[in-house]
């Protein structure tokens, strides 16, 4: 039987103390250690802790990783670092263990890979969670902008309640438009940010793989289908992360401009 969702007395108070994980593994397949690209004069990882720092509901911000090279650049750029073991799935549980002596309420997943998120979609996120007495945790929905395809299974989609929960995530197209002169929702975009009490954190590390988290390869199916409420926040995502030497090079010649 899964765990039932945890459910707060009341929303929490702007007291609350917020603190923002970054994960940071050295390795991706697509861009290895994109993280450490310094063709600005700056890691891109020093990018993303000081984009993170101009949210002003963040009181710290750590970098966990498992890798001595991040750890040392870290801290030579000023980051607070913890280390993590080598064998974590994802960055979620990467988290999980880095904040079990980390005294906060309230825990920010930043993507380490985000040099331009906007810091007040971060701050939208925290809000949407002290709102929402019952959910675990919260994201971020977004318009598609003009250039953007919303057929494209990269760029995941996320529908969303009257409660502004969400009720599911895809890369598919959802919702379906059946009658084209009928229709009253655009698609939106998730954009990938995640803040989560603390003790949900706990329980998310226990829980086991669900059948439409690898069906999709999404891992906030997992606390879907284990019946965790995900409050979600609204605002206008521009920015993207870095996936590629391609897209790095475009964030590079943005920084020289």
């Amino acid at each position: 039987m899964s765990p039932s969702p945890i459910q707060s007395p009341s929303a929490p108070s702007t007291a609350a103390r917020v603190v923002a994980i970054i994960p940071a593994r050295l390795n991706s397949s697509r861009f290895p250690g994109k993280l450490l690209a310094s063709e600005t004069g700056k890691p891109l990882l020093q990018h993303v802790w000081e984009r993170a720092a101009h949210c002003k509901r963040i009181q710290e911000i750590i970098i966990a990783t498992d890798n001595e090279l991040i750890r040392k650049t870290a801290i030579a750029f000023g980051a607070r670092c913890v280390m993590t073991r080598a064998d974590h799935p994802n960055g979620t549980s990467r988290i999980c263990e880095a904040v079990a002596n980390i005294d906060a309420e309230i825990i920010v997943n930043v993507q380490g890979d985000e040099p331009e998120i906007e810091p007040e979609l971060i701050s939208s996120a925290i809000r949407a969670l002290e709102s929402d007495a019952g959910a675990s945790l919260s994201t971020v929905v977004s318009p598609f902008l003009p250039h953007e395809d919303p057929t494209n299974p990269n760029i995941v989609k996320c529908v969303v309640g009257l409660n502004n929960r969400a009720l599911y995530f895809s890369r598919a197209l959802i919702p379906s438009v059946r009658d084209l002169g009928h229709s009253r929702i655009e698609p939106r975009k998730h954009v990938g940010l995640y803040v989560y009490r603390r003790d949900f954190l706990k329980v998310f590390a226990t829980l086991a793989p669900t059948p439409l988290e690898e069906t999709e390869q999404l891992e906030q199916l997992r606390a879907l289908e284990h019946g965790f409420a995900i409050a979600v926040a609204h605002g206008v995502a521009r920015s993207h992360g870095i996936d590629t030497p391609e897209q790095y090079a475009a964030f590079v010649s943005r920084c020289k401009a």
